[in-house]
């Protein structure tokens, strides 16, 4: 893991808990209309009246990759009561992203994110960041940095009741 790397996932996870300047539980969900990789159109307007999951990511991030299997999991789960995942790499390059495709059963969509839309969702600067949002498109909860599967776990199963 490169240095800057390290240094900024340690600072957030002492904040695990803090939502993103400007982006706060409450407001409405940043719209975005996106390809993932197997060239969908992923449309966060399309997932009103679900429960949305967004896991941003890199294919460098520990952290990141020790999650995948229990976000898939939470698919699995709580598909039928609502829950999507949306999992949106930070990597520099497609490829670096893609690279990480085979080493986990995905059962939801993965694309690649950039600065703009990072910015969109009040700057992501540590990793990973998750954010669940309701059913009506308004922010519930936001992670930032490596948290407890059980705080995501109850937040979803409150959401999707």
């Amino acid at each position: 893991m490169r240095w800057p790397a390290l240094l900024l996932a340690m600072i957030w996870t002492a904040q695990a808990d803090a939502a993103p300047a400007g982006l706060t539980p409450g407001m409405p969900v940043p719209q975005f209309s996106r390809p993932d990789f197997a060239g969908n159109l992923v449309e966060m307007s399309a997932y009103r009246g679900k429960v949305v999951l967004i896991d941003f990511w890199a294919s460098w991030c520990a952290p990141c990759l020790v999650e995948m299997p229990h976000l898939i999991h939470l698919q699995n789960r709580y598909r039928s009561r609502g829950l999507r995942v949306i999992g949106i790499s930070m990597d520099d390059s497609a490829g670096a992203a893609k690279a990480v495709v085979g080493r986990f059963p995905f059962n939801y969509p993965l694309l690649l994110g950039d600065t703009k839309l990072g910015l969109r969702f009040g700057g992501i600067l540590g990793l990973p960041e998750e954010m669940l949002v309701g059913r009506d498109g308004k922010i519930l909860h936001v992670w930032r940095g490596e948290i407890p599967a059980a705080s995501i776990d109850a937040a979803v199963k409150a959401a999707t009741g």
